[in-house]
């Protein structure tokens, strides 16, 4: 969850370092640190709180070394403070360990060193590592060995970095359900968890896979297994402009990537249109073959965000292609009794492609004979790799921890699964799918038009900036998107809010209303579009206020609200992707007007890779 960044071979390697943390940041942290080997031994800094702590330490010198490795830490064991921060090292001072995941047995691994006379100075697991592989480079190993023989030692998901005083020049590193990635470079090599970090260096990358040691120097890049034998993994230039995870004049990143979505859903559309631009065919799912004529059924397993999108695609698949579609949560997936087999197509859908939880039950599900067809973000990810196939997502680098054109490029991708099955299974024909793929070509236009409406949302929103608590309200496919606009406003602005089916609201939420509670009810035309106003005036009846999502000019519903949030009108099947523009501005401008740190959430990781 947290940033890992190493370099060797490049002078001033503590600028380098810092600037690597700081194009990690939106991963979420609580302290930093560095270390760097230099001729008198290892300069380790570490400070808590945000980069510039640890940069003001660093600015009192000029940059120096030309290796090392440095960590942004999300706290798992002990709290954020300076003695719990990356990175540890042994006792002579000698080893510096930097670590990403959590250590099952550090317990009794702890105990074991203490037995030996090991004097621990922090509280976290990962200090452990550090005097392990100090023993093992005492006993003879060499830094790749040392690692491999301490990484054989551990139970849990982690990836870690190690740096030597006695051994210039060199980096070694391992991975297990943690991501890993080394960027290749001329006269100089680097490792990440995160391709970020490595833009600005190399666009040349190398993602290590579960178990992989990797040493690093210079001019060389050595992978083996965890027994010492050597093995090849591809490399694959990143196409990734570095301008991209750069703000470029906005004030957040997640203000650049809500006005990004129009040209991200229009790119992920690429490459799946036919050459006469009127059907949709995804060549990653050529390899399934005859099995996706066999699917019985269909599970999304996703987290977050990306559960929502499974539920809107929920809504594609069965009205276009008429099989049954299950939406699990990944953490409750990889411990339920699943039904997996060839008839039961599993879609893991993530951003990262690294997310432990999405990631465990993928390999439960293939395991089990079930084919895998995942949603990614990250080329070259865990999921990418895993799948039978994946369907690309382009959003490009999304640094805002709160996803914004991850998701809707997530729900561009489930559309065009959906009419791509309907296809190839017989359940819509050429002139059914034809008159389906126009307005989702033109669905960025219409996405464009929401965000013309950004000041009048950023009006309402610092109306309703001091409330303590929303509830948001939707139907059929905007269900998912009441429960996403609930889900930004409470990550950004710390506001409780609640996302329900409007159906639902007699059901209890009804309760909560009063003439204090904003009402936000998606209320844009379709199949159930009067029964949400009815549900409109049944919070009107309790006073509540009313902030309705709606077509542009729709009278009735503007009769009726005390707010409106107008976007352009589109297809049903398709609102979702225009509806939740707005909501993703009200969070935004409200979280603005409360002054929260909008990119970095308290709390909150971009990628959650541990349980």
């Amino acid at each position: 969850m947290c940033g890992i960044i190493g370099v060797t071979g490049r002078d001033g390697c503590s600028r380098i370092l810092l600037e690597g943390l700081r194009s990690l940041e939106y991963r979420g942290y609580d302290s930093a640190g560095v270390a760097v080997q230099t001729a008198d031994g290892l300069v380790v800094v570490r400070r808590p709180g945000k980069l510039a702590e640890l940069e003001g330490v660093l600015a009192e010198r000029e940059p120096f070394g030309r290796t090392g490795i440095g960590h942004t830490r999300w706290a798992t064991h002990g709290p954020p403070t300076q003695q719990n921060a990356h990175p540890h090292v042994d006792g002579p001072e000698r080893v510096a360990v930097i670590h990403n995941g959590i250590i099952e047995n550090h317990e009794a691994l702890r105990a074991e060193l203490v037995a030996r006379g090991v004097t621990f100075r922090s509280e976290t697991d990962t200090e452990i590592l550090a005097h392990l592989v100090s023993e093992r480079i005492e006993a003879g190993d060499d830094l790749g060995q040392a690692t491999a023989h301490v990484a054989g030692r551990l139970d849990g998901s982690y990836s870690f970095a190690v740096v030597s005083a006695d051994r210039p020049d060199e980096l070694a590193a391992v991975r297990h359900q943690s991501p890993l990635i080394l960027g290749i470079g001329d006269g100089a090599n680097f490792l990440a968890s995160d391709i970020p970090a490595l833009l600005p260096h190399t666009k040349v990358v190398m993602p290590l896979e579960d178990d992989d040691v990797a040493v690093l120097t210079p001019d060389k890049v050595t992978v083996t297994d965890v027994h010492g034998q050597v093995v090849t993994r591809p490399v694959r230039t990143i196409d990734w402009d570095p301008v991209r995870i750069q703000k470029g004049g906005y004030r957040h990143f997640m203000m650049k990537e809500i006005e990004e979505q129009p040209a991200a859903v229009a790119a992920t559309m690429t490459g799946c249109l036919t050459d006469d631009g009127f059907t949709i065919r995804i060549p990653a799912l050529d390899a399934l073959g005859d099995r996706l004529a066999q699917l019985e059924r269909l599970t999304f397993v996703a987290c977050g965000t990306s559960w929502h999108a499974g539920l809107a695609g929920k809504f594609f698949i069965e009205n276009l292609v008429g099989i049954p579609v299950d939406v699990d949560y990944a953490s409750e997936f990889r411990y339920r009794q699943t039904q997996a087999g060839p008839g039961h197509l599993v879609v893991p859908i993530t951003q990262s492609g690294e997310t432990l939880d999405t990631m465990v039950a993928l390999r439960q599900a293939k395991q089990g004979g079930s084919p895998i067809v995942s949603v990614v973000n990250v080329p070259e990810s865990a999921a990418d790799r895993e799948s039978d196939a994946a369907i690309m997502t382009e959003a490009g680098p999304e640094i805002g921890v709160a996803s914004t054109k991850a998701f809707t490029t997530q729900l561009v991708a489930l559309y065009m699964l959906a009419l791509d099955l309907a296809g190839r299974r017989g359940a819509l024909d050429a002139a059914a799918l034809r008159e389906r793929v126009q307005p989702l070509r033109r669905i960025r236009y219409a996405m464009e038009g929401a965000l013309r409406h950004a000041d009048a949302v950023r009006d309402v929103a610092h109306r309703y900036a001091d409330a303590r608590d929303f509830l948001f309200l939707g139907r059929g496919v905007n269900y998912p998107i009441a429960l996403e606009g609930a889900l930004k406003l409470k990550e950004i602005s710390y506001i409780h809010a609640e996302g329900y089916p409007a159906g639902e609201m007699k059901h209890g939420p009804i309760a909560l209303i009063d003439g204090d509670m904003p009402v936000v009810v998606v209320a844009t035309p379709g199949r159930v579009y009067d029964k949400v106003l009815a549900n409109i005036q049944e919070v009107r009846s309790r006073a509540g206020k009313v902030i309705a999502v709606c077509a542009e000019g729709d009278e009735r519903v503007a009769a009726q609200a005390d707010e409106v949030l107008e976007v352009p009108r589109v297809d049903e099947d398709l609102s979702c992707l225009v509806n939740v523009v707005p909501l993703q501005l009200l969070a935004y401008f409200i979280a603005e007007k409360r002054g929260c740190d909008i990119d970095q959430p308290r709390n909150l990781a971009k990628s959650v890779t541990v349980e």
